[in-house]
């Protein structure tokens, strides 16, 4: 993540009106393997890891690294969002000396989509990068095909910078900046 000297991690629980944005914990395991494992959330991130594999090399306290927040509902996690180092390898750009900076990331539970959870655990990880590291941009990269990451990425205010083909398909590249966010 950009600038991660610039604050400690994990940051402290932050509450939503429903949700808990957290570190991970031992007890989140079988929803990281679930997650993984799942045809449906892995549909458009080069599908499915076999679940017999996750079972083996997930570790007992999966997910623990900078950037990486689980989604809890109910004292359950639903799913994790992430802000990470965008690979400047990669297509997409946010700085014009060639860094990737950083990348907004999701993933949840089939059941718990279509209930605004993904809206509102973006927007609360969002804000707090805003204070973190105020003025910093963040980028989000989605295939064209992902009608509903394409819709929460709009509904999150991020706006396309570019579109290119990569893994395969046509992906789309957006950036969310706080000062655009604040005004909009």
């Amino acid at each position: 993540m950009t600038g991660s000297a610039a604050f400690s991690w994990p940051p402290a629980p932050i509450g939503t009106a429903r949700l808990v944005l957290r570190a991970s914990e031992a007890r989140d395991r079988a929803a990281f393997v679930e997650l993984f494992a799942s045809p449906e959330v892995r549909a458009y991130l080069g599908g499915a890891h076999p679940r017999d594999e996750l079972e083996r090399v997930v570790p007992e306290v999966p997910g623990r690294r900078p950037g990486l927040f689980v989604v809890e509902l109910d004292n359950a996690m639903i799913g994790t969002v992430t802000l990470e180092e965008r690979d400047a390898e990669r297509p997409g750009r946010l700085r014009p000396d060639g860094g990737g900076g950083t990348e907004l990331g999701y993933m949840f539970l089939p059941e718990a989509w279509g209930s605004g959870y993904a809206a509102e655990a973006c927007s609360a990880a969002l804000d707090w990068f805003a204070d973190a590291l105020p003025g910093e941009p963040v980028a989000l990269c989605t295939q064209v095909a992902n009608a509903p990451s394409m819709r929460l990425a709009l509904k999150l205010g991020f706006t396309e910078v570019t579109r290119f083909e990569e893994f395969g398909a046509e992906q789309w590249f957006g950036v969310w900046s706080p000062v655009a966010a604040d005004q909009g």
